[in-house]
């Protein structure tokens, strides 16, 4: 439905190094190589800047890469549309999911296993910049990332709102504080996801609106880890509500509302806007729409 050659170049694009996209192809990097140079013949065009290491795609090489990834996806297309004929759903669907989402995208994971058992699931944990530019280059077939970060290129289904809180040692200098200001958050030693994150960039861009630079005394790019270090007793963190909402407030910490100001925003699934979509992505949607009304009441904005 697509020749094997098409792939490789896919896989190349993706890796940018022969030997890995070999590895990730299963193939040997001279079979690679042989399929890259099959194009430029076929094509009549050079499609890879070669030297003594892989120098990136010319002009033409990443127009065919384009082409490549939409006919890869198409014949993907195809195949969830056939299963769809004989009353079952198959393939794998391909979720990312920014970090502070990852434990409330269960709750449509799982509704969409039930619904369509034969589909295999891929959920990764990805920046919003990632989900966008993997959504464009058909890697994934859907992202649950910031709606506000979208534009026309993608379809947004809102299903949850998203405000700040602190999360606190129960044992802190903060024991008999119900909330804290912003101001006083600069002030306790934070713990935070790092600087790339759009999570944390909301963070800084508050502080910064207050005249306040921040720099936290410790930076991870798991959420796991920093319930953990909180749960230590040395740090604090910002976190957005529904984290905790879904898997309980750590033992050993408390939440602490956080004011002046509130801080809120929609976190939803985004599709790339296309006039036929996928028999996957269409039942992505569906249970988006389904379930967008139940997750948006508790999400307690």
């Amino acid at each position: 439905m697509i020749a094997r050659k098409y792939l490789y170049l896919i896989a190349l694009a993706k890796e940018q190094h022969f030997g890995r996209a070999a590895e990730s192809c299963h193939i040997s990097t001279s079979t690679l190589s042989a399929a890259i140079r099959d194009i430029e013949s076929e094509l009549g065009v050079t499609v890879v800047r070669r030297g003594q290491h892989f120098g990136g795609l010319t002009p033409e090489g990443e127009r065919v890469l384009d082409y490549a990834r939409q006919t890869a996806a198409r014949c993907e297309s195809l195949r969830q549309e056939l299963g769809a004929m004989q009353d079952h759903l198959t393939g794998r669907l391909r979720l990312g999911v920014i970090p502070t989402g990852l434990t409330a995208v269960a709750s449509i994971t799982a509704a969409f296993a039930r619904k369509h058992p034969g589909v295999e699931i891929e959920v990764r944990s990805l920046s919003n910049r990632q989900i966008l530019a993997g959504l464009r280059q058909f890697e994934l077939d859907g992202g649950i990332a910031y709606v506000d970060s979208a534009n026309d290129d993608f379809l947004t289904h809102p299903l949850w709102c998203e405000n700040l809180v602190v999360l606190s040692p129960a044992d802190s200098a903060l024991a008999d504080r119900e909330w804290l200001t912003w101001r006083e958050a600069a002030e306790i030693p934070l713990c935070l996801l790092p600087a790339t994150m759009h999570n944390r960039q909301t963070i800084d861009g508050v502080f910064a609106s207050l005249g306040l630079s921040v720099k936290p005394s410790l930076e991870t790019d798991s959420v796991v880890s920093i319930l953990a270090h909180v749960s230590a007793g040395s740090w604090s963190s910002i976190l957005p509500r529904a984290v905790l909402d879904q898997i309980g407030t750590p033992t050993g910490t408390r939440v602490l509302e956080l004011r002046e100001p509130v801080v809120q925003w929609t976190t939803g699934l985004l599709v790339l806007n296309q006039a036929q979509q996928s028999p996957m992505v269409e039942a992505l949607q569906i249970e988006a729409g389904t379930l967008s009304p139940l997750l948006w009441r508790t999400s307690g904005c």
